[in-house]
């Protein structure tokens, strides 16, 4: 999204791989966000996707409501919770003065215009109300497969990134965020994977999907093929672990 309110779709063309490849996060990243918000009447997910934070805050909030600019993903959400999902960009947000108690933005706050959105978030938020963002960095698995991994990123799909991929690489440290900030929880999202399933997430990058569609080449088989070495049994599961990284402040 960029700050003439148009919407920079890197991910409907991989929605349904998005649904069923990226990790889910923590049950303690939600009741993280629970505890620390003023009353749990009223959560948005804005930037939700498939509402993956939709569905953890659920559990915790009487009413969450979720949006995203993009038809296609909101296509893939889970209909077995209650929300209330809404297309709909961050900025302006189709949300009452003073509504929510919890905003949070998984992996997406990057994409948002920074001035426009966080002028929306302090206007939807109650007195004391909490916005949180958040981001993960790239996986780790172990160091020999790690360093096959950083080469593809960096080096085979480096052209092919979004400029606001820098962000995240930085785990948002280099974010602009105008709130008072609060103590963020340290956690990591962690699954086992085995190298298909694996394989499968890389697919959602949309760096590998640019770099596909424009050079004509896949280059997911030959990383596949370097990882199987260090890999061994490629239907062995092995333990991925991704760093969540935190921007959170009270309105």
């Amino acid at each position: 999204m960029t700050q003439d309110s148009t919407f920079a779709d890197h991910f409907s063309g991989q929605a349904e791989g998005y649904a069923r490849h990226r990790p889910g996060y923590p049950e303690a990243l939600f009741a993280a966000l629970a505890e620390i918000s003023p009353a749990r009447l009223r959560a948005w997910d804005c930037g939700c996707g498939n509402g993956q934070v939709a569905r953890g805050l659920a559990t915790h909030f009487s009413e969450v409501v979720a949006s995203d600019p993009s038809a296609t993903q909101l296509e893939q959400r889970d209909t077995a919770h209650a929300i209330g999902y809404l297309q709909a960009l961050a900025a302006p947000a189709p949300l009452a003065t003073a509504s929510c108690d919890l905003i949070a933005v998984g992996q997406a706050l990057h994409w948002f215009p920074f001035d426009a959105f966080y002028a929306e978030a302090r206007r939807v938020l109650r007195p004391g109300g909490v916005l949180a963002g958040w981001c993960y960095s790239l996986l780790r698995i172990t160091p020999p497969i790690d360093t096959l991994i950083n080469r593809f990123y960096r080096d085979r799909l480096g052209p092919w990134w979004p400029t606001e991929r820098a962000l995240v690489d930085g785990g948002y440290r280099d974010l602009p965020f105008p709130f008072t900030e609060l103590k963020a929880p340290s956690l990591t999202i962690e699954v086992d994977w085995d190298l298909t399933q694996l394989g499968g997430y890389f697919a959602t990058w949309s760096a590998y999907r640019r770099c596909r569609d424009e050079t004509g080449l896949d280059p997911l088989p030959g990383l596949l093929t370097q990882l199987s070495v260090p890999w061994g049994d490629p239907q062995q599961p092995r333990r991925v672990r991704w760093p969540l990284h935190f921007r959170v402040g009270r309105r």
